[in-house]
């Protein structure tokens, strides 16, 4: 396991590289469902530009997911059957950039750091495709105050909560820390300045939440609440998004979500969705003979379970929220996003 950890993150050294050396074969059903569930997503974008989770909460979070589903069917602000929509997302994200860098609606979302760290990390992706000048430079301006606006927002543990530090009185979430984790690691592909004392002290909260060396899996935040799959998950792909890796540490993780995810039919923990969005991350930045075993699986369970119309349905968050993650996984092997790229 070592030589591969290694060689995937060595592999992100290379990021940005063209997608099409990338791309593997496509599956002619996965394909066949992709591109009705791209359909019923854009169907379902709003006329501002956004789309929404049930009862209309978390716009800015569901929009960037949504408009990042759609990005990894290849196409941009200008090109593809989904610009129009991809640029109206881009428009509705920039035009909710606050002076002080945040990228939502405090107002109106009690979870805006979600919105914010998932905002920077489909706009990075936008910035580097982005031919037209002017909107570059408002792209760089929007990016550029959303680190800032990140970095002080940062709890003194190093983590993030649903909101900013200042916000919830210092509350830290394991979650959120990887959403902004992402989110900055996206804007620093893109060209944005990132002090590395953040990534650094997020590192550190990240390490300090894990249990048993990471043999536990992560808990919910610094000051508990038991391993988490999801959030282990999501810390590995952060891990490697940051490009750090421990010869001890990073296996451990591994072996605790291989042991709680590797069993796609387990749903003895919360978050099943958000849980494999980002352990396909991990299994696909593995790539070989691991990911392969582990697209077919996650495969066959998403196809067995999307709706004629190529949603998939989700109680308490919503079908466009469900919709966009399995999405993101189906065309993982598109290559076409570099912060998804081997």
């Amino acid at each position: 396991m070592h030589t591969k950890l290694v060689a995937v993150l060595l592999a992100l050294a290379s990021v940005g590289a063209p997608a099409a050396a990338n791309a593997a074969p496509r599956n002619p059903e996965v394909q066949r469902v992709v591109a009705r569930g791209l359909d019923w997503l854009a169907a379902r974008q709003s006329r501002l530009g956004r789309w929404t989770a049930n009862n209309g909460r978390y716009p800015t979070a569901i929009t960037a997911m949504a408009g990042t589903a759609l990005l990894c069917e290849g196409s941009t602000t200008t090109q593809g059957k989904y610009a129009s929509n991809i640029r109206r997302a881009v428009d509705y994200l920039i035009a909710r950039s606050c002076p002080n860098g945040l990228i939502g609606e405090p107002t109106q979302d009690d979870r805006y750091t979600y919105g914010h760290g998932f905002s920077m990390l489909f706009l990075s992706q936008i910035l580097g495709e982005e031919e037209d000048a002017e909107r570059r430079e408002q792209l760089v301006d929007v990016l550029t105050r959303a680190v800032v606006f990140t970095g002080r927002a940062q709890t003194d543990a190093g983590g993030w909560g649903y909101v900013s530090a200042k916000d919830g009185q210092g509350f830290d979430e394991g979650s959120t820390t990887i959403t902004q984790v992402q989110g900055l690691r996206g804007c620093r592909n893109a060209g944005i300045p990132v002090p590395k004392e953040i990534i650094d002290k997020a590192i550190a909260y990240i390490r300090n939440c894990s249990l048993d060396g990471g043999a536990g899996g992560v808990q919910y935040n610094s000051r508990g609440g038991g391993g988490r799959p999801a959030i282990s998950a999501a810390a590995i792909a952060c891990l490697f998004n940051a490009g750090e890796y421990d010869s001890q540490y990073v296996p451990k993780l591994m072996e605790y979500c291989e042991k709680n995810l590797s069993n796609i039919s387990n749903q003895g923990f919360g978050h099943w969705h958000y849980a494999h969005y980002y352990y396909s991350q991990v299994r696909y930045r593995e790539g070989g003979k691991t990911w392969d075993g582990y697209r077919d699986k996650i495969v066959e369970r998403l196809l067995q379970e999307v709706n004629p119309d190529g949603s998939w349905n989700q109680g308490y968050i919503g079908s466009v929220y469900t919709t966009a993650i399995n999405l993101t996984i189906l065309q993982l092997d598109n290559a076409a996003l570099p912060i998804y790229q081997r």
